[in-house]
């Protein structure tokens, strides 16, 4: 059972890889039908490996992230109440597949668990994107290779090879299309976060939590000021002389693009408002249904007969959060991001765990730009990092048990030294 059961957890992560630039592919694979039938199974993997992988003396810890996904479940349950035609229904199918997918949390929490299904990724589907990658387009790079970016955030532990090679592999997804300013960000800010942990004799744990305090209440310090007419961040390029515009490549035609386009701000005014218009602001609409909008023009069925100004899901995580489970669900996401990057720099023997905590407290500013809600490698890689911040296992490693889970992933030396380790520390050797 438990190798059947590893190798579903490997074939899920390459699934999820391929679902991950399918949208952005010249060779799309499957339809929406089979798409759901690979994501019931991948969410199937996660469940199932909680009885083999789980380790339950975390479970103290998680209370938070069970109350969020107990919700999450509630308001799919509602949908089925809610849904009203085909295309509701399909929302409906669809989005409750990605609300389901904290569920991770079985295996994020297992130390040797992240480490095989990394290594297994770098080892299969690394080599397969020299393959794969002159189908791609745009952006597809980035979300191809956001295993690389998980890596970043233990760059200090890596042979200076290692370094190098992560280093030029995010140099080129960078440079190959600077118009998707999300790869930028999700590469660049681990990036950050490794040259921090550098200078870590200069950040007490009393700083560390006060710059991720800082970061937690930033999107409601800016979505106030916003709402005031005070200081819109969305709209910096008013601010600046500079337009920072970049040459990108559009149905094979250059054009230019501005790094500065405020493409948020319509997002938040459209959410915000159906959601006042049709009272759904504490319980939200459900996964059934999506907020009104005025930014574009639908026209749901072939026939065209059957036009609609309702938009199922947008490019902001946090708004389509608020729209499928309310401010209800919005508070217990936060609680998630809140309570994990408390435990990593609060409660860990180590100094990679406290920085990889200020990068959960970032990925919930960012939640409030972007990142897409979807079962694919950024938000499956996303709550292994919460998982971590939530293990004991992790929070409880040395430096030196770090550096070696790390370079276990690269190296099946280290992969085998780490465990030989951790069976003498538990006493099982």
């Amino acid at each position: 059972m438990t190798l059947n059961t590893d190798k579903l957890l490997n074939i899920s992560v390459l699934a999820i890889t391929i679902s991950s630039v399918n949208q952005w592919s010249d060779l799309p694979l499957g339809s929406t039908s089979f798409w759901w039938i690979i994501n019931g199974i991948i969410l199937y993997s996660f469940f199932r490996s909680r009885k083999l992988f789980y380790d339950k003396s975390n479970e103290i810890y998680l209370k938070t992230l069970r109350w969020y996904l107990y919700w999450n479940v509630i308001c799919i349950i509602r949908g089925c109440f809610v849904a009203d035609n085909y295309w509701e229904w399909k929302s409906l199918i669809g989005t409750s597949l990605v609300m389901l997918l904290p569920v991770s949390i079985n295996i994020s929490t297992n130390a040797e668990r992240v480490q095989r299904i990394t290594s297994f990724w770098l080892k299969y589907a690394l080599p397969f994107f020299v393959i794969i990658f002159p189908f791609l387009q745009g952006e597809a790079i980035g979300r191809y290779l956001i295993p690389i970016s998980f890596l970043l955030l233990f760059l200090p532990c890596f042979s200076r090879r290692w370094k190098i090679a992560l280093l030029l592999i995010t140099v080129f997804v960078i440079v190959s299309y600077l118009g998707a300013r999300s790869n930028v960000i999700k590469f660049g800010v681990p990036i950050a976060i490794s040259i921090l942990y550098y200078f870590r004799r200069f950040f007490s744990v009393k700083a560390l939590n006060i710059i991720r305090l800082v970061l937690l209440i930033l999107p409601f310090v800016t979505l106030i000021l916003a709402a005031l007419g005070i200081f819109n961040i969305f709209k910096i390029g008013d601010y600046l002389s500079n337009d920072y515009s970049t040459n990108v490549i559009v149905n094979g035609q250059r054009t230019e693009e501005s790094l500065m386009t405020d493409t948020r701000t319509p997002l938040y005014i459209d959410v915000i408002n159906s959601a006042l218009k049709y009272d759904y602001v504490w319980f939200g609409r459900t996964p059934a249904r999506g907020n009104e909008t005025t930014l574009f023009d639908f026209f749901l069925p072939d026939d065209n007969t059957y036009p609609t100004t309702e938009r199922f899901s947008n490019e902001v995580s946090i708004l389509n959060i608020f729209t499928w489970t309310g401010l209800i669900g919005v508070v217990l996401y936060f609680f998630v991001f809140y309570q994990c990057s408390y435990l990593a720099i609060k409660r860990s023997k180590n100094s990679f765990m406290p920085f990889i905590g200020l990068y959960i407290a970032f990925r919930w500013c960012y939640a409030w730009v972007e990142d897409f809600n979807r079962i694919d490698l950024s938000n499956l890689y996303l709550w292994i990092i919460i998982g971590m911040c939530y293990s004991r296992s992790f929070r409880e490693m040395s430096d030196q048990d770090i550096t070696l889970w790390a370079n276990g992933i690269l190296k099946q030396s280290a992969r085998k030294l780490y465990i030989h380790r951790k069976k003498i520390a538990s006493g099982n050797a």
